[in-house]
């Protein structure tokens, strides 16, 4: 197990994630019913976002607070949600990868979780 050094490893982490999600009971409902997520243009889109989150590298261009915040106005979320999605998020990294970028990942998911929580939920 090494740790993520390229975008290929971003498409591995994000792809492994979103299979979690999909079949996940606590927010799998939010992607599945509320969205009913194209997925085949959402994660090209996450695989941007994480590479720019990460490398400083990607095309992603998207206002993620104003979608989260539009979903949240279909059916709300929770502190819960989010701290949920930080757990299934930092597992599917523990078990693809290890190293310094691998915990810079999990620590840039939580921060950004927490900065939704507070501006989506208010």
């Amino acid at each position: 197990m090494g740790d993520i050094k390229d975008k290929e490893d971003i498409v591995l982490l994000i792809n492994a994630f979103y299979t979690k999600v999909r079949s996940d009971k606590v927010i799998g409902y939010f992607f599945n019913d509320v969205v009913n997520v194209n997925w085949e243009a959402h994660l090209p889109k996450m695989y941007e976002f994480w590479s720019k989150v990460l490398f400083s590298k990607g095309d992603y261009n998207g206002n993620p607070m104003a979608i989260h915040q539009g979903i949240h106005a279909q059916s709300a979320m929770t502190g819960d949600h989010f701290d949920h999605w930080v757990e299934l998020f930092q597992q599917t990294v523990d078990v693809l990868f290890e190293g310094e970028n691998a915990e810079i990942v999990k620590y840039r998911a939580a921060t950004i979780a927490s900065i939704m929580k507070v501006k989506v939920i208010h």
